[in-house]
């Protein structure tokens, strides 16, 4: 009984140590896999069997068993790339992927993505990543991630301007105007002037013209203008569409604007013509626009420092980015950049208990713990554009590891010959 279950020691260990040899080929046959996690053998001895002796009761092994296959989740080496839908996560975080309809996830650490015919950004087998959508405030939406899906077959419509915000100085050394502002004579009535170009409802530009008056030391007027073409008149001809007062305090500042003090919570603005504007193109006839002044008057030439306005024509989409933050950009040819999404991240208290689908993807199982998803940050891993995480497997290691099981593997053949020897010197006892 002795010399046959020697057998099957040989046995379990050939059993064994070939598997040890199967998981090694994959990591090696993985080497240049994006994304790929190594494996490692655990083996564990058999049940021993209880023998009684001269000296009392002793065990002899009966072989070896495969414990477990451990994925090692060691982070990969990057690989610049010259792709912006190329990522790659440094920390524990996985990147969240579905296939479109269903329900099945799946957690993968290989960024080769893209967006495909359908404005889905998709790994190359399909299933689409997964995110937290932004809201028309800018804000992330609440619930599950989501598809990310970029409209790419339709033109971003107009806005139109409601906003304009000047940051000016006016020069308090210029000459007070008796009788104010003309608009049959703009340039001669004024002392400076500013033009900005607004945007209507359905794209088209208009020009708004805001010339300024000192009427009295510390004391302004503003008188926003448009050529009388734009609303219906004769084209060459000034209309007054806004116009209002600015004072200053002693030191140059802002005191009110309209009578107002800029003290105000919210910051009063001037106002050109609310629900007035005639655009004579079939556009809204009823264009509010609102004048921020951030002005001084200062002993310097008046100047405009900053002007800006939160209008835009119609846009086609030009480009798609992805920032280090993980949100995905919209580039329009109006010169907008709309934040679509953001990428979802997911985090396992035990990787290791992932199970492993195939095509770099691995599911959730029991083993790995309750699942945390969110944004990208120092808790669930940062992402890097443009680069790939590399597989983590270590050449060097694998090929003394292979060494080592084949040398275990041959040992474990001469038991197996060894002890056919001994049963044939066993058999030959009775000649």
């Amino acid at each position: 009984m002795g010399i046959s279950s020697a057998l099957y020691t040989g046995v379990s260990g050939l059993n064994t140590n070939g598997n040890a040899m199967s998981v090694i080929g994959n990591n090696i046959a993985n080497t240049n896999t994006v994304g790929f996690k190594s494996s490692r053998t655990v083996f564990a001895d058999l049940l021993s069997a209880n023998i009684s002796g001269s000296g009392g009761s002793s065990q002899v092994g009966r072989g070896t068993q495969l414990s477990i296959v451990d994925n090692i989740f060691s982070q990969g080496t990057f690989e610049n790339t010259e792709s912006n839908t190329d990522l790659a996560v440094e920390g524990d975080g996985f990147f969240i992927v579905k296939p479109g309809g269903g329900q099945e996830t799946f957690y993968t650490r290989a960024g080769a993505f893209r967006f495909n015919e359908d404005g889905y950004l998709v790994n190359p087998e399909g299933l689409r990543v997964q995110g937290k959508a932004f809201q028309d405030d800018g804000t992330l939406s609440a619930g599950d991630p989501s598809d990310i899906q970029v409209d790419i077959g339709t033109l971003i419509p107009a806005q139109e301007t409601d906003n304009i915000n000047m940051t000016t100085n006016l020069d308090s050394n210029a000459q007070e105007i008796v009788g104010g502002f003309d608009v049959l004579d703009p340039v001669t009535t004024s002392n400076y002037a500013t033009s900005s170009r607004v945007f209507d409802t359905l794209g088209n530009t208009h020009l708004l013209t805001t010339y300024f008056t000192k009427t009295a030391a510390n004391a302004w007027e503003y008188n926003t203008v448009v050529d009388d073409g734009e609303i219906g008149g004769v084209a060459g001809d000034l209309s007054i569409v806004g116009n209002g007062t600015l004072d200053f305090n002693i030191d140059g500042s802002l005191a009110n604007i309209d009578g107002n003090p800029v003290t105000n919570i919210p910051r009063p603005q001037g106002q050109i013509a609310a629900g007035s504007v005639p655009w004579a193109n079939g556009s809204d006839t009823n264009q509010a626009i609102d004048l921020d002044f951030f002005t001084t008057q200062y002993s310097s030439d008046s100047i405009v420092i900053s002007q800006g306005q939160n209008g835009y024509g119609a846009g086609s989409l030009v480009k798609i980015a992805i920032d280090g933050d993980g949100i995905v950009t919209a580039n329009y040819s109006n010169g907008e950049r709309i934040n679509v999404s953001q990428l979802a991240l997911a985090k396992f208290p035990n990787a290791g208990g992932l199970s492993k689908a195939g095509s770099n993807l691995y599911e959730a199982t029991d083993a790995s713990g309750n699942i945390r998803t969110g944004i990208p940050g120092s808790e669930l891993g940062k992402i890097f554009t443009n680069a790939l995480e590399q597989s983590n497997v270590d050449l060097a290691q694998e090929f003394v590891k292979m060494i080592t099981t084949q040398r275990g593997f041959q040992a474990n053949s001469k038991i197996i010959t060894t002890t056919d020897e001994l049963l044939a010197e066993l058999i030959n006892l009775k000649r």
